[in-house]
């Protein structure tokens, strides 16, 4: 039987204490597992479609088979499994800068983890996804590494940041770092909170082949109506 409401765990990190927790939803009878930094609610498995989103959106924009495909920000896992559905993909790096959250996963405490450990194509990597962009997600005898697709789902909106050592992505530089690490054709594909931002879909499309940003709605609980989210595709 589920209990009304448990803490799971709690610990300090260098971006604020963080905290995972499952309630009884009582309505649908259904276990919530939400996570809190600080204050803010990153994500809850109450909604999951925003997530499901961005790697759904990202990969439908990629052709081809074997792809090799990273994403920025682990979570719940929603978005690393939606990814791994689609079973042209090959080869999944998942970046996460918070040692917590990859352990609930490995400690099977959240819902997906036990299947996101046991495929084989799935590899968690502890590091900070900016700085690992920056410097080059990975690199082989050639130098650095291209991806088929680059999946991102971390701060809230491109202006409203998890942490300000961030913004460099949303900047020129940064895209810029994102599109020469994937192959041609290969795709970006960003999370917003918010709707479309038209002066950074026209910076994406300054570096990008092609950029647009799709609106995704699904029903709100508790509102009785629909929320919406944003998912930037940009292709190299």
């Amino acid at each position: 039987m589920s209990r009304a409401f448990e803490e799971i765990d709690h610990q300090s990190t260098p971006m604020g204490d963080i905290s995972l927790r499952r309630r009884l939803e009582p309505t649908l009878q259904v276990d919530v597992y939400e996570v809190k930094l600080g204050d803010e609610f990153l994500m809850s498995s109450l909604f999951t479609a925003s997530e499901e989103a961005v790697a759904r959106l990202g990969l439908a924009a990629r052709a081809g088979t074997s792809l090799d495909v990273v994403v920025g920000g682990l979570g719940l896992g929603h978005t690393a499994k939606t990814a791994l559905d689609d079973e042209r993909v090959a080869r999944l790096q998942v970046v996460e800068v918070l040692p917590q959250i990859i352990g609930w996963h490995r400690d099977n405490l959240v819902p997906l983890g036990a299947d996101l450990v046991a495929d084989d194509r799935c590899t968690f990597v502890h590091g900070d996804f900016f700085a690992m962009v920056a410097a080059g997600i990975e690199f082989d005898d050639d130098g650095p590494r291209r991806f088929d697709a680059i999946l991102v789902d971390i701060d809230h909106t491109p202006s409203h940041l998890l942490d300000p050592s961030h913004a460099s992505l949303y900047r020129p530089a940064g895209l810029i770092r994102v599109r020469e690490q994937l192959l041609t054709d290969g795709v970006f594909a960003l999370w917003s909170d918010d709707p479309p931002d038209d002066p950074f879909v026209a910076l994406l499309q300054e570096h990008f082949a092609t950029a647009t940003a799709q609106v995704v709605s699904f029903p709100n609980f508790y509102t009785g109506g629909e929320s919406a989210c944003t998912v930037y595709v940009a292709i190299a």
